[in-house]
């Protein structure tokens, strides 16, 4: 009689290998997020100086100096209220702006975002 001892087990987990090459990954991907985040918030900020832009003047010039106050105290360099597109439709004023921001990543590699947002309700 033939006994079979104990049962086999198959390891289980990850090689020193595996986990080296997840790191790197999720490396690259943290240092993206954290060039990209400071792009996104000037995006948002943006969009809230033009809405506050659009109460305060009802000319295109007054909005304009409305929206470089709030751009120089937001930290927002991407536009300046020249850049502004500005319409009136009666006396509803609608403001637009599109820019585009070049992210540079490892030498030659870059990541280009386009920008673009209004006061228009979609």
């Amino acid at each position: 009689m033939t006994r079979i001892s104990g049962s086999t087990r198959k390891q289980q987990g990850i090689t020193l290998f595996g986990l080296i090459v997840i790191l790197a990954v999720l490396g690259c991907i943290g240092v993206l997020i954290a060039k990209v985040t400071p792009t996104t918030i000037e995006y948002f900020s943006i969009k809230k100086a033009i809405a506050s832009a659009r109460t305060a003047g009802t000319t295109v010039q007054e909005i304009q100096n409305a929206f470089n106050k709030q751009a120089e105290v937001g930290y927002i360099d991407a536009i300046a209220g020249k850049d502004l597109e500005i319409t009136k439709n009666g006396d509803d004023i609608q403001i637009s702006f599109a820019y585009q921001k070049k992210i540079p990543l490892v030498g030659p590699v870059s990541l280009l975002i386009d920008y673009a947002g209004s006061t228009a309700k979609s």
